[in-house]
């Protein structure tokens, strides 16, 4: 009997939401691959130890080219229907004139350029009727910015918004969903003990709207309802 079950990856798994997820689409019958940096045991190895094999870990650090063209390379003969990439973080609410270089350039190689050279490394690996989805934020809409603060954070979500729809533009006659997905204000290390939501709130949500956008193609900037979210 042929195996129909359908595979992620989700990049960032470790914790939160990327954990969170990994275990939504066990729940959801899928295998799952997940990405964790470094060594140390996580929550995912106490996942993938229950998941009867359907749960595999792979390492990334997500910011090395060299790390990514390796998985890249493991991966090569695997077929995806959801890659799925959640990686952010911040450095505090600093006004931008007080940001130091240095931490500009870190917030900006993690949140905006390493998941779209996720996006474009592992993106073949995607089947033509499959989902490509990066973890983005309503605090990257220019449209929804009234109150101000995070200026770093919001500047990362917004480049992160702006490449993938140079990727979207580059891929027009792609058959692939596209998505940026908005949680909600969830209740881990990045989004404060204040959040609106906890981690089991926000996901199935997320993984629904996913679902539902199956089979539509071009790039979706929405939320865990499934309301697009302004630019």
């Amino acid at each position: 009997m042929t195996d129909t079950r359908k595979t992620a990856l989700v990049i960032g798994a470790s914790r939160t939401l990327g954990l969170g997820l990994a275990a939504e689409y066990l729940r959801r019958d899928w295998d799952v691959i997940g990405t964790v940096r470094g060594s140390r045991r996580t929550g995912l190895h106490d996942l993938a130890d229950a998941s009867g094999g359907r749960l595999t870990i792979e390492h990334l650090e997500m910011t090395d080219p060299e790390q990514l063209a390796a998985l890249r390379d493991r991966l090569a003969r695997r077929t995806l229907d959801l890659l799925f990439v959640n990686a952010a973080i911040t450095r505090g609410d600093l006004p931008i004139g007080e940001v130091p270089t240095d931490m500009f350039t870190e917030v900006m190689v993690t949140n905006a350029l390493s998941p779209l050279r996720v996006v474009e490394a592992l993106g073949p690996l995607v089947a033509s009727t499959g989902t490509i989805g990066v973890m983005s934020s309503d605090q990257g809409s220019i449209t929804l910015n009234t109150d101000g603060g995070q200026d770093l954070y919001r500047a990362s979500k917004s480049a992160l918004n702006q490449l993938m729809r140079c990727y979207a533009a580059r891929h027009a006659t792609d058959t692939r969903t596209l998505l940026l997905m908005d949680p909600g204000w969830v209740r881990t290390e990045l989004g404060g003990p204040e959040a609106d939501l906890s981690v089991e709130e926000s996901v199935p949500g997320v993984a629904e709207t996913i679902e539902r956008h199956q089979g539509k193609p071009g790039l979706h900037f929405v939320d865990l309802e499934g309301h697009v979210v302004p630019w």
